[in-house]
């Protein structure tokens, strides 16, 4: 099903609620951080459907479609499919970006590469990741990428959890833009 860009935004909260979002009124999921949560979000099941890819690439190209950019990509396994639904939308509309993975460690054999893609020294890219909490993966790739040489022009995340994170990648000199956050899920959420 086509959708007009105005709606595009409402329907990627509705999906996240209907195939990501979990919510227990005791704090019983374990995050990354190690801190526990009365509620998850499960990216990989929006990120990796059909429609959602399709929201993602679309809502997120729009975002960047007017900044002249190589590159968008991030940590693996969250900013993956993000980047790839960003690169499929981007060659669609006639404005290809490359997609690129940046890993969690070098790897150990061939080329031995940090950053997958084609990407290179000087070029300017978009770091993408699927939810910030503390902001530590979202800058780990800033970091790592510009230890490439890679020149980062935005930081997108799809969800804020409004835990801090965007307040430690600001502070490490990059605004974040972010898609939705956890407030707007909720509000969606409690009117089920």
């Amino acid at each position: 099903m086509l959708y007009f860009q105005t709606d595009m935004k409402t329907r990627l909260i509705q999906l996240i609620i209907e195939k990501a979002f979990k919510y227990s009124k005791k704090p019983i999921f374990k995050l990354v951080s190690g801190k526990k949560s009365n509620y998850y979000f499960n990216c990989k099941a929006i990120t990796l459907h059909p429609e959602g890819m399709y929201l993602i690439g679309n809502i997120i190209f729009d975002l960047i479609k007017d900044i002249n950019i190589k590159g968008i990509g991030g940590l693996t396994l969250g900013a993956d499919p993000i980047a790839y639904a960003v690169t499929y939308t981007s060659y669609l509309k006639e404005k290809p970006v490359e997609a690129f993975v940046v890993r969690k460690k070098p790897k150990t054999h061939g080329t031995m590469l940090w950053i997958e893609g084609n990407v290179k020294k000087g070029d300017r890219v978009v770091i993408v990741d699927d939810v910030i909490t503390t902001g530590k993966s979202t800058i780990e790739a800033i970091n790592r990428s510009k230890e490439e040489g890679l020149y980062i022009i935005k930081v997108i995340s799809l969800i804020d959890r409004q835990e801090g994170g965007r307040e430690a990648v600001e502070a490490s000199g990059y605004k974040l833009d972010t898609i939705i956050t956890k407030d707007e899920v909720m509000k969606h959420f409690k009117k089920l």
